[in-house]
């Protein structure tokens, strides 16, 4: 999973802009884009997205973890 697509699927998804986004993440609009750039990511600011966004992220690496995917 590239999780930095994932994360701007799951924001479009919500409808939420990217200027709401960084304010929320405590960041800037730049660092949001550069975010969705990225395969992987820290685990904290991931629960951090996972709960802005109201999504479970974690789980769906469990899905993948159990479907037998590996990260490249």
């Amino acid at each position: 999973m590239h999780i930095g697509n994932r994360i701007k699927e799951v924001m479009k998804e919500r409808r939420m802009s990217v200027v709401a986004f960084s304010h929320q993440l405590g960041c800037s609009r730049t660092n949001i884009y550069k975010l969705f750039e990225h395969y992987s990511i820290d685990t904290m600011q991931l629960l951090r997205i996972s709960r802005i966004l109201n999504h479970d992220f974690f789980a769906e690496y469990q899905l993948e973890l159990h479907a037998g995917h590996h990260a490249e």
